[in-house]
Order: structure tokens, then sequence, then C-alpha cells
């Protein structure tokens, strides 16, 4: 007799270098909202196989059942860290999304099994459950850790600081309460991530909700009042035991990008913008003896421009600035992309030596200034710019829209952005050009935002074994 035996998630991989291996990916889930609030968000699925017939379409959508969630990040209920050995759940399903609403602070549990192509709601969680079992509002960021799903969220359930961090089971999806034991000095969030090599957590800040949801405030981000600190936390204890202040002139450090090798202890992220010059900043956080240090590795230079071509925000500075907003690094570790949301920049950083990054690779789309177009696109200068950055697991296939977040957008791009989502292909050593067949022109009244690949992608997995 056959013993019964259970059979892990084929997308699940112990090792980042097996994951490099796996199947191509053939659907992209995007989350796309309406900076109007007017119709509901919508889950889109994007057809990436290139033997398809409907390749670099929209085959399917799922709407939300209210208007107003500003679907932001998202991520999947379970993923490879379900097998690293200090929590193992093998018997778990990469199989459902978990999609939150920045605004409404609502979040929309997918189920992509039945019909990948039209993910169907299966739960719903109002931000009245959210904010009685976890105190928290503005649920931002979503990752799946080995013992379930953690959710950064940037308020408190008044809608102010301090913002947070609080777990949900991956197979029920109830809120099982606050992550932090002892959170220490920390008072704004935004990113969260980890090395679970290191037990250790890593978050990030933007600023409270109410210094964002209408629009960045001039004056908050003159007084160095948004977010510009690093906070390290003892992983298993849930403790806070460090803090890295990047400075009054570095505002906005978002996206926290750590080595998919759990034995290397050193990640990335990026600050927005300098109010020293309006550059923007690429950052090492490495392990120096018993603590964590930072080291400024890449910095990119704003680019003059005449007034009459610059929104009125940045009217008076005479330059475009890079506007840095996403980063993304490959599975082997090798390559960074960074994404210029104001100048249109994608680049591909060489980042072997995290201490040295070298660029082998730029393409230009949109931007404040520039305009630039892409082959298969039909309405010639295109605004908006590199955002939301995604990369296939085997490193080959970059994916990118350009919203950046409702009340922001008009900021800097005041005619209002015409979404898209496009594609780069890159060479095994280095180098990036655009799929010249690969251009969705996004329908209107909606914008893309984040991308998540089917199986899994370079920002959705972590793993416990090199």
């Amino acid at each position: 007799m056959a013993m019964a035996t259970w059979t892990a998630d084929p997308s699940f991989y112990p090792s980042p270098r097996m994951a490099m291996k796996a199947a191509p990916e053939t659907l992209a889930y995007v989350a796309t909202f309406d900076p109007d609030r007017k119709t509901p968000d919508a889950l889109a699925v994007v057809d990436v196989d290139p033997n398809s017939a409907t390749y670099s379409t929209i085959v399917g959508t799922t709407p939300m059942p209210k208007t107003g969630d500003e679907l932001h990040h998202f991520g999947w209920n379970a993923c490879s860290s379900c097998l690293c050995p200090n929590a193992p759940h093998p018997h778990v399903e990469r199989r459902y999304l978990v999609v939150p609403g920045l605004r409404s602070s609502r979040i929309h549990i997918l189920d992509t099994k039945p019909d990948a192509k039209n993910p169907k709601i299966v739960r719903v969680i109002e931000p009245e459950e959210v904010a009685e079992r976890a105190g928290y509002t503005r649920p931002h960021t979503v990752h799946c850790g080995p013992e379930g799903i953690y959710v950064a969220a940037l308020g408190n359930r008044e809608g102010k600081g301090p913002g947070g961090i609080f777990l949900m089971d991956h197979e029920t999806f109830d809120v099982r309460g606050q992550w932090e034991m002892d959170r220490g000095p920390q008072e704004l969030a935004y990113d969260a991530w980890w090395h679970l090599g290191h037990d250790t957590l890593v978050t990030s800040e933007w600023g409270t909700p109410d210094t964002f949801e209408n629009g960045l405030i001039p004056e908050v981000l003159l007084g160095a009042k948004y977010g510009r600190r690093l906070h390290f936390w003892d992983l298993h204890k849930r403790k806070h035991l460090q803090t890295i202040d990047f400075g009054d002139k570095y505002q906005l450090v978002f996206e926290l990008r750590p080595a998919h090798d759990p034995r290397k202890a050193y990640g990335f992220v990026n600050c927005v913008v300098s109010l020293e010059n309006l550059s923007s900043s690429i950052w090492t956080w490495y392990k120096e003896g018993e603590k964590w240090a930072v080291k400024k590795v890449i910095e990119i230079p704003a680019e003059p421009a005449s007034e009459d071509q610059l929104p009125p925000l940045l009217k008076g500075f005479k330059a475009v600035p890079p506007l840095v907003t996403d980063i993304d690094l490959s599975m082997d570790d090798r390559f960074l992309y960074v994404a210029c949301w104001g100048t249109g920049d994608l680049q591909q950083y060489d980042v072997s030596d995290p201490f040295n990054p070298k660029l082998t690779g730029k393409v230009r789309i949109g931007g404040i200034v520039s305009r630039a177009t892409h082959p298969a696109a039909k309405n010639g200068a295109l605004n908006g710019g590199p955002q939301m950055v995604e990369i296939s697991r085997d490193g080959r296939r970059i994916y990118f829209t350009n919203s950046l977040y409702g009340a922001i957008d008009p900021q800097f791009y005041p005619d209002g952005i015409e979404g898209w989502m496009v594609k780069l292909d890159a060479g095994p050593t280095g180098g990036i050009a655009f799929d010249k067949k690969f251009f969705v022109a996004w329908p209107k009244p909606h914008r893309p935002h984040q991308v998540r690949l089917e199986g899994g992608d370079c920002s959705s997995d972590s793993y416990c074994y090199p």
C-alpha cells in the first residue's frame, strides 16, 4: 500500500537558486485604482505569455465591492518561506492574493485557484475589524512569512502614529493582532521585510496618513518631517533593537530589498529625494559587528529644466528630480533595478559588490519633461514614469507600471497620468531593452500600480536555505 504524503506547493522553493529555475510566468496580477474614487478599484490580470494570442493584454478583471479603496501593495497568502525549518507549513498553498486598500483600510482576499485569469473575492475584512484586532489602519505592504501574513500599516486606529505591523492567519485570514511587543522609538511606518537567516526584521518610514492622503505637503517635506529612518528588530522577540537616521536632508526612505541569499546580511533601500539638491539615492544596509550600518552607494542627480516645462511644485527649483520611488533586486542578488519616476529612467546596476554598484543598463519612458515614448505606444508622448517594478524569478523579464498614488500623481503630472505597463528583457550578464511587443495602454478611469507574477517573483518570497 502506497503511503499518503503531503506535497508542497510546486511554486515553493527552499532556496533562491532553485527558484531561479522555475518555469516562466504566464500571468501578471496588477492592482489598478480609480484616482477619482468613483468606480471600484480592481485587480487586473495581464497575459505575459509571449506564445499566447492575447499576449500583452488584460485578460481578466476583478472589481472590488466598494469604491475608494486605493489598491496599492498586495501579496500572496503563502510563499517559499513556508518551507523554513523554524515554522514549517509546507501544506499551505500559494493560492490567495491579499489585496488591501490603502485609503479604505479594507482587505480583500482573492482566490486564484479555480480560474487564475478570473480571481474571485472570497472574503472582505472591513477596516473596523483590523482596527479592533490590531489597532492599525491604512494597510500598505503584504509579505508572506513562515508563520503567517505580515501587513505593514501606516496609521494607528485613529489614523495617526504610530504605524506598525500586524499578522494575519494565512489560511483563515483572521487578523491575529499587532506584531510589535516593544516598538521603542519607532513612530512612522512604510515597508517591512526581513533577514530570516539573521533573525532580523527591517522597517522603513513614510508618514502618518494625514500627511500624504491628500498629496505630499510641501511644508512637511521641506521641514524634513517625512520618514528618514530605518528600524531594525529582533524578528523572534518582536522587539526594536536599533534606529539609523539618514539625516534631515534625506526624505522618504522607502522600499526595502534584502539580499535573497539568507546567508547575506545586507540589503538596499531608496531615498526618494534630497532636500539639498533634489537627488535620489540608494543605500546599502549591512551588519557591522553586532550592529547594523548604512552606506550611500548610488546618487542620481536632478536634471536641469526650464520652468515652463515643470509642474507648479517644481518651478522654483528649475530641475527635474529623479524621484526614485521603487527598487527591486534580482533573485541572484546581482542586479538592482531603480525606477526614476520623475525623469523617466529605469536603471539597472550590477550590485555583485553591494558597496560598489555599476550602471549596466538604462531605458527612458515617460518623465515629467522627457515624455519619452515606447515602440508600441500609439499616442506618442507618454507621461508618468517607471514606478512599481517587478522581476521574474529567473531575472530575465522586468515589468513596471507608471502611477505612484492617486493624490500625488497630479502634483508631478498635472495633466493626469495615462496609465501603462511595459516589459523589459534583460541579458544574462547585464543590459536591458524594451520588449517592443509589450505595451499595455491602461483603460480609463483606472491607473495601474503594483505587479505580482504568477507563482512568485523577486519581491514576494523569502528563503531559509542558500
